[in-house]
């Protein structure tokens, strides 16, 4: 058995699934990330102006579909969800390139986040460059 607890939830003004952005870059709007207390010394070299990988659990998914019309458009084939970016899927891992905007405390500002208010955050990952960066 495998067990992901959250490290924090997403606040955003974002509530519906139907009408969000599919993507960061389709005018999702910024966003507060609320860290539970208890990760508090991992977020201690997050700065203004890094870009991150944040990996959120899309806790409102269907996990039994397996194939989907990629964007709901219906004038397209079914696909099996491991070529698109659907959050219905086995394992509703969301993954969203964000960049830090603000940090307050526990509760750090991204911009273009799509992910829902409340969605659970999973993880965070600097994104890296070349060999020299890591």
């Amino acid at each position: 058995m495998y067990e992901i607890s959250p490290i924090g939830f997403v606040s955003s003004p974002l509530t519906d699934a139907a009408t969000a952005p599919k993507q960061g870059d389709e005018g999702a709007p910024d966003a507060w990330l609320r860290f539970d207390p208890a990760v508090a010394d991992a977020l201690s070299d997050l700065a203004p102006g890094q870009e991150v990988l944040l990996l959120t659990w899309f806790d409102r998914a269907d996990r039994a579909v397996l194939r989907v019309r990629p964007r709901g458009a219906v004038d397209r084939p079914l696909t099996g969800v491991f070529s698109t970016r659907s959050p219905d899927r086995p394992n509703p891992i969301g993954l969203h390139r964000v960049t830090v905007l603000e940090i307050d405390g526990l509760n750090v500002k991204v911009d273009n986040l799509e992910a829902l208010d409340g969605t659970p955050i999973v993880d965070v990952k600097p994104v890296v460059g070349g060999v020299a960066e890591r």
